[in-house]
């Protein structure tokens, strides 16, 4: 079964995803030179039927970089017995208490940690149980989208960055012990230039993490607001769109500095629990 597809015909040379052989404990040793050989050309990185355990997630992030212990002010949900850098993201709410973070509802485009000063290079998903049909998370390979953009746009945001907001999580939620924003040039959050590269390829991507609270420093806020508008506009295309459907055993590794992703709802009582590791 395909469980990534683009959301149009058109397909690049080198397209984002590659698929690997299934991963466990024993060969992901074995496995190793592969999955790094494979990041260099392929910011997507797509295993079927891994048995992994969370410390196994762990050192799997390991091979990208440091993995990230998960920031305590998200910490609401149990996770005895599970390493300070495994993320469960789940929609289960069991006996009044949710299993995980970020609920089930449509997530919009965004970068995992772009709020902070070393966002995450690598994240990774690992899915546990997942629903029918439900649930797709979808990537936007921002190299691609950056090459569309005119010439006049990209020289002009060449020299420009982007400030993005701390205070909400990537649902929208208010994070714990914050208020919400009243004016987003003064507001805190780090910064990053519009445009990265990604090393490993050469290749300049679009940079820009998340819309809400989003501002250009330096310009004034209706012409940083019109600007990010227009950006974001070229996000709109289908053919740099990819779509991943879940099946249990599932992994999913993507580069932040070349792709956003998304989620689509999960229906009331569908049941979805995913372990995430994140490395810088």
């Amino acid at each position: 079964m395909v469980t990534h597809s683009s959301a149009d015909k058109a397909a690049p040379a080198v397209p984002p995803f590659a698929t690997l052989p299934p991963l466990t404990s024993a060969r992901l040793p074995e496995l190793a030179p592969r999955i790094k050989e494979a990041w260099l050309r392929h910011p997507v990185l797509v295993f079927h039927r891994c048995e992994l355990s969370p410390d196994d997630l762990v050192r799997f992030g390991a091979l990208f970089g440091t993995p990230v212990p998960v920031p305590t002010q998200e910490a609401i949900v149990d996770t005895t017995g599970l390493p300070p850098e495994v993320m469960v993201i789940s929609n289960i709410v069991e006996d009044g208490r949710p299993l995980g973070h970020l609920g089930g509802g449509e997530l919009g485009w965004h970068t995992d940690m772009c709020y902070v000063a070393e966002p995450a290079l690598a994240s990774a998903l690992h899915a546990v149980e997942t629903p029918e049909g439900h649930g797709d998370t979808w990537f936007l390979d921002m190299s691609a989208v950056y090459d569309t953009l005119p010439a006049a746009l990209r020289d002009r945001i060449g020299s420009l960055s982007c400030k993005h907001d701390d205070s909400r999580t990537a649902a929208g939620d208010l994070r714990h012990g914050r208020t919400p924003v009243t004016d987003i040039t003064t507001s805190s959050g780090a910064v990053h230039p519009l445009v990265r590269v990604r090393p490993e390829s050469g290749r300049k991507a679009l940079y820009l993490g998340r819309r809400l609270n989003a501002y250009v420093p330096g310009l004034p806020l209706a012409e940083s607001e019109a600007l990010l508008d227009e950006l974001w506009g070229y996000c709109d295309n289908p053919a740099a769109a990819w779509a991943h459907r879940w099946q249990p055993g599932d992994l999913v590794v993507w580069d932040n500095r070349a792709m956003m992703h998304r989620r689509d709802a999960i229906p009331d009582g569908a049941r979805r629990l995913m372990r995430r590791i994140q490395a810088r």
